[in-house]
C-alpha cells in the first residue's frame, strides 16, 4: 500500500492539473471501491472549482468551492494518472480507456485525471469541507511527521509507558500519521533501534532521536518519487526510485550498508508484516 511519500508524489503531480481548474466532466463507471461510491458523484463534481489539493495521512484531499472535498484513497494498487495536460508538465496523450478506469475526470484546461485501480481497494467520498477533521477516516489520525506537531516532546508522551514493539507503535495511525512499513523499517535501522523491542526498553533520547530521523527518510523517499514495488506509478505514469535506495527494506540475507558492521540483514514477521534489520547494528 502506498505510504507518505507515494501519495505526497502523487498529490504533487495531481496539482498542476486539477488546482484551480474546473471539473467539466466526471464519469463514475461502476457504484463502489472498498466502500459505495457517495449519492450522485459525478452530478456533485461536474461543475466544481478545485481550491486545492492537501495531504493528510495516506489520504489526498481535494477541496472544492462547492464546500465539498474530495477524498481519495489509493489502497493496494491505485493509480491516479494524468493525461494530456495543456501545460506540459506530462508527456502522454489521452489513452484509450482501460477496464479498471473506475472515475474519470476531465478539467477545463484539457487535462484528463484518471483513478484506476485493479483490485478496487481503494476509495472515494465526498464530505463537508469544514466538518472533515470528523470523517471516521480522518477523525483519529496523529500528527503529520513533517509538520511542526510532531515534535521530539510529542514523540517521548505518546509513547511513554507502551510496552508494544517500537515498529508496532510507529504504525500506529493514531500516534504519528502516514508511516508504512517501507519506512518505518529504514528509520529504526538509521536509528539502531531492533524494531521488535519494546517502547518502554528504549532510552527517551533514543525515541526523541527518531524524530529527525523520520523525517530525513520521508524526505528523501519524496525527492525521489516514492518508491515502486509492485504497483505504485506517479501521476504522470513514472516510477519511483527510493526502493534503489533501501538499506534495509526486502535486503534479507545481504550484507548491511554500515561501514565495517559485517552482518547482514535478516527478516522477522510482526503482526503479519515482514521487519527487515541489521541483527549487529540494531539493538
Amino acid at each position: 500500500m502506498p505510504e507518505l511519500p507515494e501519495v505526497e508524489t502523487v498529490r504533487r503531480g495531481l496539482a498542476p492539473a486539477m488546482e484551480g481548474q474546473k471539473i467539466v466532466r466526471a464519469q463514475v463507471n461502476r457504484p463502489d471501491l472498498r466502500w459505495p461510491f457517495p449519492d450522485q458523484m459525478a452530478d456533485r463534481l461536474e461543475g466544481a472549482r478545485v481550491l486545492g489539493l492537501r495531504r493528510r495521512s495516506k489520504y489526498i484531499l481535494a477541496d472544492m468551492d462547492r464546500g465539498e472535498t474530495l477524498l481519495i484513497h489509493l489502497g493496494m494498487s491505485g493509480r491516479m494518472l494524468v493525461s494530456g495536460d495543456p501545460l506540459g508538465q506530462f508527456v502522454h496523450d489521452h489513452p484509450a480507456p482501460e477496464k479498471h478506469d473506475h472515475v474519470v475526470l476531465d478539467m477545463e484546461n484539457g487535462a484528463r485525471v484518471t483513478f484506476n485501480d485493479p483490485r478496487r481497494f481503494g476509495a472515494m467520498d465526498l464530505l463537508p469541507t469544514q466538518t472533515q477533521d470528523s470523517h471516521p477516516l480522518l477523525a483519529s489520525i496523529g500528527p503529520e511527521p513533517l509538520g511542526n506537531a510532531f515534535s521530539e516532546s510529542y514523540l517521548d508522551q505518546a509513547l511513554k509507558g507502551r510496552s508494544m514493539p517500537i515498529k508496532t507503535a510507529l504504525l500506529d495511525q493514531k500516534i504519528v500519521a502516514g508511516l508504512g512499513n517501507i519506512y518505518v523499517c529504514e528509520t529504526l535501522y538509521r536509528g539502531g533501534i531492533h524494531p521488535g523491542r519494546r517502547v518502554n526498553r528504549i532510552a527517551e533520547r533514543r525515541i526523541a532521536a527518531l524524530v529527525p530521523i523520520i523525517r530525513e527518510v520521508l524526505d528523501e523517499a519524496i525527492d525521489a518519487g516514492g518508491s515502486s514495488l509492485k504497483d505504485f506509478r506517479q501521476a504522470d505514469g513514472e516510477l519511483g526510485y527510493f526502493q534503489h535506495r533501501f538499506d534495509v527494506y526486502g535486503r534479507e540475507g545481504e550484507p548491511c550498508r554500515t561501514e565495517g558492521c559485517g552482518g547482514q540483514i535478516a527478516r522477522i514477521v510482526q503482526s503479519g508484516r515482514s521487519s527487515f534489520y541489521c541483527p549487529l547494528c540494531q539493538r
